[in-house]
């Protein structure tokens, strides 16, 4: 028998590339037609940011962010924004939970509803809180008759985040939910847990990234929300100016200095590259 009868099989042919292609993650390559715009999307994402850190006085920032205007923004934000996310836990878990294991018709329903505030802009938001809670609102006419007034307090800058945020946490952890299914759920019920028992013992450790990433999300949007609060709760320092009301009073000339705008603005941009840090750390699978 000759010597190529025993010969293993041959590899197979390489596959042509265009030219000028770039080597992708998984091996491949990519044309140097995707390349250019993908260049171009990279630098339109970028170049803001660098533009902010160029224009800014360094020399500054320490007494910008340390600034009374400065840190009372930040701290109203920050405690604005803990309440908003805790709300937006209390009440969106649950209706994660609800969307995932209704039917698909009601699922679609809530689901709708659920993302309508990240399709609209802010400033409508704002309208519709004015609506329901304001002096003449659905809701609101009524609780002025009983003194209790919410537009334009911290409380309606607690509600504005919270509006804004809940979908964020409850895309989050109905995705983490869907992905799981219900097998773990059913054994436990199975074994003879109970409908609570399953929903702490099981349900939610298994859904804890998807939790975990969304409760840091809100955190992170409810914290940089700016066109809800601004109509619904107005501008008043100490009470309703956040650190994004505190950059716009900035740059329109009254209240916190320029380079106080900016230092504010970077500080958004670091919680956000935080959030984002946590998120993916926190995702299933993925690249650490």
């Amino acid at each position: 028998m000759s010597t190529a009868g025993r010969s293993g099989p041959r590899a197979a042919p390489e596959r042509p590339t265009a030219r000028g292609a770039a080597p992708s993650p998984r091996g491949e390559r990519l044309p140097s037609w995707l390349l250019v715009p993908a260049l171009i999307a990279v630098l339109l994402l970028v170049l803001p940011f660098v533009a902010l850190l160029v224009r800014l006085d360094w020399a500054t920032v320490p007494a910008a962010v340390t600034s009374p205007a400065a840190l009372q923004a930040l701290g109203l934000s920050l405690v604005t924004a803990t309440i908003a996310t805790a709300l937006c836990a209390l009440l969106g878990i649950p209706l994660a939970v609800v969307i995932a294991r209704s039917p698909a018709g009601l699922a679609a329903v809530l689901r709708t509803v659920t993302t309508l505030p990240l399709v609209l802009p802010p400033l409508v938001g704002g309208i519709a809180l004015l609506a329901l809670l304001g002096r003449n609102g659905l809701l609101g006419a009524t609780l002025a008759i009983a003194g209790i007034q919410i537009p334009f307090t911290t409380t309606a800058v607690v509600i504005a985040q919270a509006f804004v945020a809940l979908p964020f946490l409850v895309i989050s952890i109905e995705g983490a939910l869907r992905a799981i299914g219900t097998e773990h759920e059913h054994v436990a019920a199975g074994l003879g847990a109970g409908r609570f028992t399953v929903f702490r013992r099981v349900t939610l450790p298994l859904a804890a990234p998807g939790l975990v990433a969304g409760t840091v999300l809100c955190f992170a949007r409810a914290l940089g929300e700016f066109g809800a609060t601004a109509l619904f709760a107005g501008n008043s320092a100490g009470v309703t100016r956040t650190m994004p009301l505190a950059i716009y009073t900035a740059f329109n000339g009254a209240g916190v200095e320029e380079d106080t705008a900016i230092a504010l603005s970077l500080m958004l941009i670091l919680v956000a590259v935080a959030a984002l840090v946590l998120v993916r750390g926190w995702r299933p699978g993925a690249v650490r």
